[in-house]
């Protein structure tokens, strides 16, 4: 009988992980702006150790605050470190609150590192026989690992024993505070030696082992890296105790002192509320009389995941889900692309942790035998068409999509994880699973490369097999449900946030997939003769270039253009790249242009070139080969204002001014026997400005029916509205758009090309004439400060994270951002209201008539039956200027035409 191993020591290095969690995760925040980003990681990495190591004692160690005795061996020890930000030294307090309520030994020293404090209470385990495990992410670490002390980065899940260091860094651990003191430290100011890299570094040390053989032959060493040794030889002692971790710290303590407490589930249950971590808190919530108090460890989610290979299997989950009031439910596919992907298999999930994978379409070599995919689909066909049985599910656009490829038409689309999250904050986390999971469950799913691999030699899920995709399936309907049950009830909590998700949001899923199913009609001649047309150009714009500069060059090339431009041609250098070389970026250029020619060359043919690459030679390439049209993806949680996105292609992007746009616009056709009806809001969120405003003069104006325009000139320029010319109307029209989207005087005199005073004098005039809208502009601001977030007209949020930075260009770039998502967020939600009325009324009236194949900005395209125009355009106008009721009219123009262009 063998006695049981010791559980290791896992000493946690706070002070590594408290940056690592700042600088990886995205800027969260809580509702009252207070960043939480460093503290979730932090705590997640913490509990994701006491998980992995079940017995062991864990102890937190972080630095204190002053200086350490290593100042006081060098005064510019550390010297270089930039402070730390103001939003990650707010989140140290917390952090330290909660370790000590999560009953673990919380050690901050003084006149120490926590290196210093790991490294002796590491040294006081092994010389008691005790293994030990260091969690961090410090390379300097490396020195301490022995056979007895490793390092695990629960970052990167890296594990670094004695083989591991010897590959990472080329030298044994003992040798690492050597190889530390030649290559120096920028960041800690430890001088090394100049010019050696690591890899001089790791010659020497296998040359001469040490430190000191290194320093006795520095005679030897040739070149200059020799001449920086041997000038290095008086400082080189000194780098090296600099980087030597402390073993011997006097400690008034002991391992055995640091006893564990009794996790305190009330304090750190306030803890988590107080910085809405929802994912513990419904855990802590949740805690049963099963937890094992001994332990003061939470008995782990049992998972219950199944592959179903038979029959009757299927039949029982099939008759629960018939029963069933909701379900989780996810395809697994051969594409990300929808309008080529087969389903490969299905997922579901009734309750939290009991979820089942259905293979039909794994065919590697050896792959076990499935059910037949048609059979399963024929079986799952009414209960996924049936609109009374209620489905939740992560970006459900996608599944009905690839559903609809077999002959299957989604409904019942009840709750989507993916649109819950945007809704309830669109910037508090990236939206997809893998984050959701991390962010609102605090835990770390299984991703899609750990079991298929990255890049060129990444399988599709067909060609993995099922032991590794069936767990992976499976866990998707399981998060996919208690996602669903995390985020779902806040939605009700927080302001109007459920009506914008019941009422606009989820309802516009199904219309956006019936929209990318259709796809768009374009010509494939006209886009390759515009091609054409464009290379002429190109060349043309090339040969002037070249002309200009008196000697052939690269275009595209930054170093070739900064010595023709500065160099050469002395023109004044505007801005720098972070390097220091002048720039030769588009706002640079755009400034140049207005003095020079070749500048303005170089941004044609840039323009040009991008709208080649872009469109007229990927457009045709995109030409599906079933339906003969492109199927653009819609993107419901990428923008943070709520505005639809678009890619492969991106439709939002084609030029609308130019005419090199225009004849893009002019290749997107109708079909045969129909025609393209574009309808777009006119001035939309000038209006918007007028509603929320209340602006006397700007709801004058459009109740009037007036040309805001010539309206704004007048009175800014003070003259006549007949007397207005169309210049003065131009920059009217620059000052009202300009304005809504917070835009300075510096930053319209530019655009007007008149004087920052100039351009001041117009924004102050505007206000005088105006002075409801800067009233409202000022609340906002003010708003803003004070709760960290702004709403839409319908109570749509979007949170501003850096609004109260301290950072000044970051707290007004929030600022202009709080004075535009109103009127930008409210244009997209009443947009996405009309597309929601639009469809229920084409489908219910007029199937056969019209069907909406894009919308872009505030813009809508159908194709329409020529028979059926105008009785369509009648109703397509009335719908959408009924969208919403605001104080003014919403005016919808709605042409048509044989292609986009004419139609807009």
């Amino acid at each position: 009988m063998t006695d049981q191993k010791t559980p290791p020591v896992v000493l946690v290095d706070g002070s590594s992980y408290l940056f690592r969690a700042y600088h990886a995760l995205p800027p969260l925040t809580t509702s009252k702006n207070h960043p939480t980003g460093a503290i979730k990681g932090v705590i997640a990495m913490i509990r994701r150790l006491e998980q992995d190591f079940p017995g062991s004692k864990v102890v937190v160690v972080f630095d204190a605050k002053g200086k350490t005795f290593r100042h006081e061996l060098y005064e510019e020890y550390k010297a270089n470190r930039p402070p730390m930000p103001d939003d990650l030294a707010i989140q140290i307090d917390p952090i330290h609150q909660m370790v000590k309520a999560m009953g673990l030994p919380l050690l901050i020293v003084e006149g120490v590192e926590a290196d210093d404090v790991i490294g002796t209470l590491a040294n006081e385990a092994t010389s008691k026989g005790i293994d030990v495990v260091v969690s961090t992410g410090d390379k300097d670490m490396a020195q301490l690992v022995s056979d007895h002390v490793t390092l695990i980065n629960t970052m990167t899940e890296a594990h670094t024993d004695r083989d591991a260091v010897l590959e990472r860094f080329g030298v044994r651990p003992d040798q690492i505070i050597d190889y530390l003191a030649l290559v120096g430290d920028k960041v800690d100011n430890i001088p090394g030696v100049n010019k050696c890299g690591p890899k001089t570094a790791v010659k020497w040390l296998q040359t001469y082992d040490n430190l000191d053989g290194i320093m006795e032959n520095a005679h030897e060493i040739k070149g200059k890296v020799g001449e920086y040794l041997r000038e290095a030889l008086d400082t080189l002692p000194l780098s090296r105790e600099l980087a030597t971790i402390k073993m011997d710290v006097e400690l008034d303590f002991g391992l055995e002192d640091l006893q564990d407490r009794q996790q305190n589930d009330a304090e750190l249950l306030a803890l988590f509320r107080e910085y809405e971590l929802r994912s513990w808190i419904a855990e802590l919530e949740n805690t049963d009389e099963t937890t094992d108090s001994s332990s003061n460890q939470k008995p782990p989610r049992e998972k219950r995941y199944s592959v179903i290979t038979d029959q009757q299997e299927l039949d029982e989950w099939l008759a629960r889900l018939k029963k069933s009031e909701l379900f989780a439910f996810d395809t697994e596919t051969t594409s990300l692309r929808y309008i080529s992907a087969e389903v490969v298999g299905v997922s579901f999930a009734i309750e939290p942790g009991e979820a089942a994978y259905v293979p039909f379409g794994h065919d590697y070599m050896g792959a076990p035998e499935q059910l037949d995919r048609d059979d399963v689909l024929a079986q799952f066909k009414p209960l996924l068409e049936d609109p009374e049985l209620k489905k939740v599910g992560q970006n459900l656009k996608y599944d009905k999509n690839v559903l609809a490829n077999h002959g299957i038409c989604l409904e019942g689309i009840a709750e989507d994880t993916m649109v819950e999250s945007y809704v309830l904050n669109s910037v508090s986390s990236r939206h997809d699973m893998d984050s959701l999971a991390r962010h609102y469950l605090g835990e770390e799913t299984i991703s899609f490369e750990s079991i298929a691999g990255k890049g060129a030699k990444q399988l599709t899920f067909n060609q993995l097999d099922l032991e590794k995709a069936g767990p992976y399936a499976a866990e998707d309907a399981d998060i996919t449900l208690r996602l669903h049950q995390a985020i779902r009830p806040q939605l009700a909590e927080v302001g109007r946030l459920e009506s914008v998700y019941t009422n606009i949001d989820l309802p516009l899923v199904p219309v956006l997939s019936r929209m990318e199913q259709r796809g768009a009609l374009i010509s494939a001649s006209t886009l390759r003769q515009h091609s054409q047309e464009l290379a002429e150009r190109m060349g043309s714009l090339e040969e002037e270039a070249h002309e200009l500069a008196g000697a052939p060059f690269n275009l595209g090339s930054p170093k070739q253009l900064q010595t023709i431009f500065y160099e050469q041609m002395g023109l004044p250098v505007i801005k720098k790249t972070p390097k220091g070389a002048p720039s030769t970026a588009e706002p640079v250029l755009q400034e140049l242009a207005h003095e020079h020619e070749l500048p303005r060359l170089i941004l044609e043919h840039r323009s040009l070139s991008k709208l080649k690459s872009t469109y007229t030679d990927t457009l045709p390439e995109l030409i599906h080969h079933r339906t003969g049209r492109i199927h653009t993806s819609y993107h419901q949680a990428i923008t943070a204002t709520g505005r639809l996105s678009s890619s492969e292609p991106n439709l939002q992007n084609i030029p609308v001014r130019t005419e090199q746009g225009r004849r893009i616009r002019q290749a997107f056709i109708a079909q045969k026997g129909y025609k393209l009806m574009a309808a777009d809001y006119s001035q939309i969120e000038l209006r918007i400005m007028a509603h929320l405003s209340g602006d006397k003069g700007l709801l004058t104006a459009f109740e009037h029916g007036e040309d805001i325009h010539k309206a704004t000139a007048s009175e800014v320029f003070g003259i006549p509205r007949d007397e207005v010319t169309s210049d003065q109307r131009r920059s009217a029209k620059a000052i009202n758009f300009g304005l809504i989207y917070g835009m300075s005087a510096f930053g319209l005199g530019r655009q007007l090309d008149v004087g920052r005073k100039v351009a001041q004098e117009y924004i102050d005039r505007y206000f005088e004439r105006y002075p409801g809208v800067l009233k409202y502009m000022d609340n906002i601001r003010k708003q803003a400060h004070d709760d960290g977030f702004v709403e839409t007209l319908f109570g749509r949020r979007l949170y501003l994270p850096e609004i109260n930075a301290r950072n000044k260009q970051l707290q007004q770039a929030a600022e202009r951002t709080a004075i535009n998502a109103p009127m930008q967020g409210t244009a997209a939600d009443i947009i996405k209201l009309a597309m929601i009325e639009v469809d229920n009324w084409l489908r219910a009236e007029h199937a056969d008539k019209a069907i909406m194949t894009m919308q872009v900005h505030d813009e809508l395209i159908l194709e329409v039956k020529e028979d059926a125009v105008e009785e369509i355009r009648e109703g397509l106008v009335k719908r959408m200027s009924d969208a919403a009721e605001l104080a003014v009219p919403l005016l919808v123009e709605a042409g048509v035409g044989d292609n986009w262009d004419q139609a807009h």
